[in-house]
């Protein structure tokens, strides 16, 4: 048995997951907050406080957060 087989990567670990799984969360906060903005706006402090400022962070850095999201694909497709 490899070495390495024995690790388990999980998104904490690997770079690339890490920074998958923060973009769809603020993609996800952002479509919520715009589909039912009072679901994500009353809960602004305390461990569900990280789901609104996720949201804000996608809605003023969406050109940003959007060209991530295009740059993450074409790695994810081209298999780096």
């Amino acid at each position: 048995m490899a070495a390495d087989s024995l690790f388990l990567q999980s998104a904490l670990f690997n770079f690339q997951s890490l920074l998958l799984v923060l973009l769809l969360l603020i993609c996800t906060c952002t479509y919520v907050r715009g589909a039912a903005p009072g679901l994500v706006d009353r809960n602004r402090e305390g461990f569900t406080g990280l789901f609104y400022k996720f949201a804000r962070i996608g809605e003023r850095l969406s050109p940003y957060v959007s060209l991530a999201c295009i740059i993450m694909g074409v790695m994810m497709l081209t298999g780096n």
